[in-house]
Order: structure tokens, then C-alpha cells, then sequence
């Protein structure tokens, strides 16, 4: 690829830790200057938390990116961000001060055990699906054929996803 190539790519900002709204802010600073160009951003939505449900809500957020990076590279960066935010690894589904999840990389699929794109739950989470359809409803999953509206519609995941009103927000401990 070279310099002037690029691929749109959509990632998932979430966060359930801290000051929510300054380390969503503060993602879309990194991501743009260790990334690539913001394009499309999505609303913030507040959530449920998802798999682990002893733990505060999530704010998330969808944003568009074109980048340079290789489908690697741009792991090496979010998780780079990520460790700069503060954010501490121990397990599955924990609570965060920021994840910064890979949803798709063009129409590339990688099959690594280090990354999987497209991201394999999109389809089963409807806090994904939602910020991802106000941007991209027409938006096509390259291994399911449907665009993102089909995988909203059909999704099961209950779980409720709201507009986060930012007039009102709140902070959650470390």
C-alpha cells in the first residue's frame, strides 16, 4: 500500500471507567493522530455492560477512520492507545477505562489468533450495531452479506441502547 492508500475502517469506543466523556474525547484525539483521518463519528450511546453484568455502564461510540496501517498495524495502535489511556488488561469482559475494538478493515477478513476482522460478535451486540447503523446502515459484512440495518433488525441482543444525554453525565471510580 502506498502512502496515499487508504482504508475505511470503523472502530468501537467504549467505556465504563472514569471520566467517560473526556477519555471518549480523548480516543478520537489519539485515533486521529496515530491512525488516521476521522471521518464519520456516531452519536454516544450508554449501555448495559455486556457479558459481565456487575459493572457500571459503557458509554460507546462508533467512528469511521482511513488509514494507512495494515489490519496488524492498526491493532498495534489501538492497543497502544489504550495502554497510554490507562487501560489495564486482567480479564474478559471487564470494566475499562477505554477499549478501542477493530469492527471492520475495508472488506479485508483476517483470521489470526491475535485479530479477527470483521470483529466476531458485531452481529450479536446490539451497542455495536446501533452507533454503526446511524453511520453506516448500508454498510456491507463481508463473510454475513447483510448490511448493517439487516444485522440490526435481526439481532437478538435486548439489551437496551440510549442516547447518552451529555448534559447530565456521570463519572464513574477508578
Amino acid at each position: 500500500m502506498s502512502a496515499l492508500d487508504t482504508t475505511d475502517t470503523y472502530l468501537l469506543l467504549g467505556t465504563n471507567l472514569g471520566d467517560r466523556m473526556v477519555l471518549l474525547k480523548q480516543a478520537l484525539t489519539e485515533i486521529n493522530a496515530k491512525i488516521g483521518t476521522l471521518g464519520c463519528i456516531s452519536s454516544i450511546y450508554e449501555t448495559a455492560a455486556w457479558g459481565n453484568k456487575n459493572q457500571p455502564n459503557y458509554l460507546n461510540q462508533v467512528v469511521q477512520v482511513a488509514t494507512t496501517l495494515s489490519p496488524v498495524q492498526l491493532l498495534e495502535q489501538t492497543q497502544a492507545i489504550e495502554k497510554k489511556m490507562g487501560r489495564e488488561r486482567h480479564g474478559k469482559w471487564e470494566a475499562r477505562l477505554i477499549d478501542i475494538d477493530i469492527l471492520f478493515y475495508g472488506e479485508c477478513v483476517v483470521d489470526r489468533p491475535d485479530l479477527q476482522v470483521p470483529h466476531p460478535h458485531l452481529a450479536e451486540r446490539k451497542f455495536t450495531l446501533v452507533p454503526l447503523q446511524e453511520i453506516a446502515p448500508l454498510l456491507v459484512h463481508p463473510l454475513l452479506r447483510k448490511n448493517i440495518t439487516e444485522l440490526l433488525n435481526q439481532t437478538t441482543d435486548q439489551l437496551p441502547v440510549k442516547h447518552y444525554n451529555t448534559k447530565t453525565y456521570e463519572q464513574h471510580k477508578l
